[in-house]
This record gives C-alpha cells, structure tokens and sequence, in this order.
C-alpha cells in the first residue's frame, strides 16, 4: 500500500506504483487543476510540489507529475494547486499573476503558481530567481514579460521572509494555507515501507524522466521497482581527495552540494545549462548514465573527470569499472539484468587543475544538446600534465577522446598544439546528420567548442582571433 499526504488529506491507495502521478491526481483523486500538457516534462502544466521529512522539516521541490511514478510519492507530501489555494482569497504568487495580467488562457497557470510557491518554500536557492524557478514552465499567450514581473515581485516580498520560522512566515504572508504547518507531525505518522535494493521483481525505475516519456502508459499497468528512495543509493561524500556520488543524486543535489561548489566554481553556470527546475529536482546520475544518450549531459561531464563506477548485483557484490568502458555502443552498456549503478566517484580537482563543460543546442536553455563537451587539465609550468576530454552528439555513445588526450600531454598551452590537436579530434569522432545538424555541423562545432575550453580557461595565453584564424 503507498501512503502519503495529497495536499491536506493522508491517501492511502492500492493503486499500481506505476501509474503516473499526474493521472492518480486528475483520475482517483479529481483534482482537475493540475494540467494535462506534453506527458514529456517538457510543459509544466503538471507541476506539484513534493515535500520530503528531513531531520524534522519539510523540505519542498518542484516535480512534474506526468513523468514521475505514483509509488515515488510514498512518505511525503505532494501539492497540488488546490494545495496552495487560501480559503477565501488568492494566495501571493495568484495575486501577483493576476495584477501584473500574467495569465490568458490559463491553462498553464497553476503550473507557474506552484513553481512560484515551491520558490517561496525553498530552503536553498543556488539559482535564486523566482524565474529560475518556473524555467521549466511554458507560457503560449503571455509572451512571458508579464509573469516575469511577477516573479520580480515575488522575490522582493521574500526578501523580508523570516528563515527561522519559515512555514509560519509565509502562512501569516499569505504564500500557503495554513494547514502547512502540520505537516511534518502528519508525515512522521505515516507507516512507510521501504523498497530493498533488487530483491523486487518489474523494471527499474528511479524518477522516471527518461523511461516515463516513452513508457509511461506500459509502466501505469506492469510491476515496476522503485529504487529512488534507497538510502545506499544516495549521498556525495569526500574521502582524502576522493570524491564519490550516488547515482540516485539529483542534478539539483549536485549544486546543493557546497562541497562541489568550491571543487567547481563555475558549477552553476554549467548545471544551468542542463534541462530545467523540475527536471534537475528529479533527474539521477545513474539514470542518465543508463539512458546511455550519446549527448548525455552528465555522462559527458564526468568522463572528463576520469569517474569510476561502482556497481552493485542483488547478491551485494561490487565490482568497479572506469566510466570511459561503461557505454559500449548505440542504447548498450556494461551493466547485468541483476546489477545497478551503486555511485561514481572521482578525484577532486586540486589548484593546477582546470575544468569546463561547454554546451550548444538549439536554444540556450532546455534544450538536447547538438555538441557538449568537457575537459579536464593539469598543467605545470605551461606543460600540459594530463588531461581527459569527454565530447557527445558526434558518435553512437558519449566519446572519451583518448588520442586527443594523448597528443596533448606534455606539450605546453599554445595555439599551433591547440590546433594539432583539434585535426586529431577531427579523427576520433563519427557524427551524422539528425534534427540536431548536418555531420558538417557537427565537426564545426566539436572543434569550435574545443577551442573553447582553452579560450575559457587560459584566456591570459591562448589568443582567440589566433586560434580561429587558418
């Protein structure tokens, strides 16, 4: 039986663990105002709130239901529009919506009042803008001017928001109704069961962002194992210099982390580039590595950092593999019917060490990736001491570029190495022509993207008009 708490009401149901979220919401429970839009992720109309009990308070993310299973929402509190709407008045995000004429059709209105809410609830905000927060919410009427304002708004009426009574601040604000604030006794209260980490029969499933866009109607009627609370699964943790993530880690966990944060001091503005809100708050390392795209963001970031894998069978024996041996074709990787990725780990940068990740799509934000790319680079005295460079959207899995590499260590930063080494590059790579560019694209942007991460980083020694001019 999944127990939880929807809104102000505890549900305990029967319901397959596979069914979506989204069609539990609107078809068993009648809550028709959380939308049907993409069953993508994309859209945002299905945007919930979901509340976690950790070490006594609740702490909430945004989530698009359409994607995430029911059996997820086991132990926490899931917030609908309905959930957020005051008794006899309109809540501070409505209000704001309304008097800065935010809304027309109103059919993704309660996805960006949830976000806005979600934004208010916060604990951490590393991209700390209310319109950060609806990213990943699509408006076709407004041209979104309007709801920006509103944002701006919401932000400054946060700015007087009292962190040490939060929950009490914002109900007093007009943010959330008051039934908020009993939340955490009635979640403590619930009777949960934890699921054990292979021992359970259907497909796998963390949070679903990959599998549920193509298989959500299959998975609303088979077993399926959720593993996404599993606790040996989770966590970044530092050894000596050692760093190692679980591959249940959300992108969001990663730049929650301020551990990572100083290892990678442009980690924001990479992450940034990757999916939006709600995708980031659900999306795992190992899923994205499984889904074994070869644009994967992740996996191109951390191929370049040199990442081993840890791998776990239903037995508990592990065995470990370098992550440039995991992907060994197109949708083919090195993992059992009876394993999972238990968690990545790599040796943290130290100070003569540097590291990008670059990235065009067809829009800046939320979008797939034509070319990404990462690099990883020790130097010493001008001489490149080592180095690992991870490229994808130009072959059938994400590429480790080994020769690259090769050629590159022990000779010094400068323009004519920079340029050997992109015709090497050149060699490695196999692209084809798809819906995100021509083959010819492709090998302009790989190189141009290389170039890139040595502009970036060694802007005091590596003159660009140099490197671009033949």
């Amino acid at each position: 039986m999944i127990q939880f708490i929807l809104n102000n009401k505890i549900i305990k149901t029967t319901v397959n663990s596979g069914v979506t979220l989204l069609d539990f919401i609107r078809e068993h429970q009648q809550l028709k105002g959380t939308k049907i839009g993409c069953r993508e992720g994309d859209c945002g109309a299905c945007t919930v709130l979901v509340g976690e009990l950790i070490d006594g308070k609740v702490s909430y993310k945004s989530i698009t239901s359409c994607i995430s299973p029911l059996g997820n929402a086991s132990g926490k509190h899931i917030v609908t529009i309905e959930g957020v709407n005051l008794p006899k008045e309109l809540n501070v995000a409505q209000q704001l919506m309304t008097d800065n004429y935010a809304t027309q059709c109103g059919f993704c209105t309660p996805g960006f009042v949830v976000s806005m809410t979600g934004f208010a609830l916060a604990d951490v905000k590393i991209l700390n803008t209310c319109n950060d927060a609806v990213s990943g919410n699509i408006c076709r009427c407004t041209g979104y001017k309007s709801i920006e304002k509103a944002g701006f708004e919401i932000e400054e009426k946060l700015l007087h928001k009292d962190d040490n009574n939060k929950i009490e601040w914002l109900i007093k604000q007009g943010f959330i109704p008051d039934y908020f604030k009993t939340i955490p006794d009635k979640l403590t209260k619930l009777k949960i069961q934890n699921s054990n980490l292979l021992t359970s029969e259907g497909i796998t499933v963390a949070n679903g962002t990959d599998l549920y866009v193509r298989y959500a109607d299959k998975l609303s009627e088979e077993k399926v194992h959720l593993i996404s609370d599993i606790n040996s699964l989770k966590g970044i943790s530092f050894s000596d210099d050692i760093c190692t993530i679980g591959a249940n880690t959300t992108v969001t966990e990663l730049l929650e982390n301020e551990r990572l944060r100083t290892v990678f001091p442009k980690l924001k503005q990479f992450l940034k580039l990757i999916s939006s809100e709600q995708i980031r708050n659900m999306g795992t390392l190992g899923g994205n590595f499984v889904n074994a795209s070869p644009i994967g963001d992740m996996s191109i970031f951390f191929l370049a950092l040199n990442s081993t894998l840890t791998i776990q069978n239903d037995k508990g024996e592990i065995r470990q593999i370098p992550f440039q041996k995991f992907h060994q074709n197109y949708k083919q990787f090195d993992l059992q019917e009876d394993e999972l990725i238990q968690s990545i780990s790599f040796k943290a940068i130290d100070s003569s060490e540097y590291f990008n990740f670059e990235k065009v799509s067809k829009r800046t934000h939320l979008d797939i990736a034509s070319v990404n790319t990462s690099i990883r680079i020790k130097i010493a005295n001008n001489i490149i001491v080592d180095t690992h460079i991870s490229i994808g959207g130009v072959a059938a899995t994400p590429k480790y570029l080994e020769n690259t590499r090769l050629f590159l260590i022990g000779k010094p930063i400068d323009v004519s190495v920079i340029k050997e080494a992109a015709v090497i590059l050149q060699s490695e790579i196999t692209p084809i022509s798809d819906v995100r560019g021509t083959n010819i694209y492709k090998r302009l942007l790989s190189k141009q993207l290389f170039f890139a991460h040595f502009v970036e980083l060694f802007s005091d020694k590596i003159d660009l008009q140099n490197l671009i001019t033949n």
